[in-house]
């Protein structure tokens, strides 16, 4: 049993409902709510100090407190945390959401980024919040990697994939590299490669560098490990991440102090700070996952909820993610449908087009 669980287990009927009217409200007006405005939506017929003193116990555990010195409330964080893991109704995706994102499968963009960048833009219309689609990295088989000398400190590696696709990556080669050198290390890891993802090089070359380091010239040697740090950065293991909707978050009533919050999160964003993170968000295993406010340190600062679900290939390996930001007092019960909905049709754009 969780936290969220157990406490819930311990509060009475009359507790758990006042609990969950306040939240439904607050996550549908955004304004505190008053004990009057309670006993008139309440099933169970008691009076307004009844309810204040209830009010007044769920603020002693943690769950709702008073913004202003009125007598409404809202919920906490801890309480969203607790609606959202035992009381949250999670709706059935409604049939204009699901016609607005099917229209993506006829996307006639040629490359992932732009289906992936229409998916973005649809995600965001139809959630009215920011959304985030992390793109997979390319995991296509090699089949040829060549180093390019461009200066003293400047050399290209040319990496052909097996699918036909070209990347070209520019990085600080050890001092004193050589035409020889450069031959050397291109042939080492061209025998190693067939078949080989780039990930799956990578472990490949880092244990045949210790096997063979002897049969490798030094600068050589050098070379290829200049090439691995390169590879494996941390842009190269995020992917690239694409944000649309920036103006929903931004064009709303928020106080101008919550606003510099949002604006500082999607700077953040767009310099691709911990990305990573968001990444690692999505190795957890399948499904949505719901963080709010502070819960996660890419989005503590602007106060703001994450609802963020992975996607999957044609062999059922998580290879990007797609998610949305939105104030703390999302409708989370209709847009978890939306992103879990989002995630499948990625996956089935992603194997239709290999």
């Amino acid at each position: 049993m969780n936290d969220a669980s157990a406490l819930l287990s311990q509060m009475n009927d009359r507790s758990r409902e006042v609990f969950r009217r306040v939240v439904e409200s607050y996550l549908e007006t955004g304004e505190p709510v008053g004990s009057r405005t309670l006993t008139r939506t309440l099933n169970e017929k008691v009076s307004a100090a009844t309810i204040r003193n209830v009010m007044q116990d769920l603020e002693f555990l943690g769950l709702l407190d008073s913004p202003h010195v009125s007598a409404g409330r809202i919920p906490t964080q801890v309480g969203l945390r607790m609606f959202v893991d035992g009381l949250l109704e999670v709706g059935d995706l409604a049939q204009e959401d699901r016609v607005k994102l099917d229209a993506t499968l006829g996307s006639n963009a040629q490359d992932v980024g732009g289906v992936l960048d229409k998916v973005g833009a649809a995600l965001s219309g139809v959630t009215h919040g920011a959304s985030l689609v992390l793109t997979p990295k390319h995991e296509a088989p090699l089949k040829h990697i060549e180093f390019v000398s461009l200066a003293q400190d400047r050399a290209l590696v040319v990496i052909v994939f097996a699918d036909g696709q070209v990347e070209n990556r520019v990085f600080s080669p050890p001092p004193g590299q050589t035409p020889s050198s450069l031959r050397e290390a291109a042939n080492f890891i061209n025998a190693l490669l067939e078949g080989k993802t780039l990930s799956e090089l990578r472990k490949v070359m880092r244990e045949q560098i210790k096997l063979r380091r002897r049969e490798l010239d030094e600068m050589a040697a050098q070379l290829v490990e200049s090439g691995d740090a390169i590879w494996d950065s941390p842009e190269d293991r995020s992917g690239r991440l694409i944000v649309r909707g920036r103006a929903n978050l931004l064009g709303g009533d928020e106080a101008e102090e919550e606003l510099d919050l949002i604006r500082h999160l999607f700077d953040d964003l767009e310099r691709k700070r911990d990305i990573a993170e968001f990444l690692e968000l999505t190795d957890q295993g399948e499904g949505v996952r719901i963080f709010i406010g502070s819960e996660n340190k890419l989005f503590s600062l602007s106060g703001s909820s994450l609802v963020v679900s992975p996607y999957m290939n044609a062999d059922r390996k998580i290879i990007g993610a797609v998610g949305v930001i939105g104030p703390t007092r999302l409708n989370y019960g209709r847009i978890v449908p939306i992103v879990d909905y989002t995630a499948q049709l990625v996956g089935k754009l992603l194997t239709n087009r290999s």
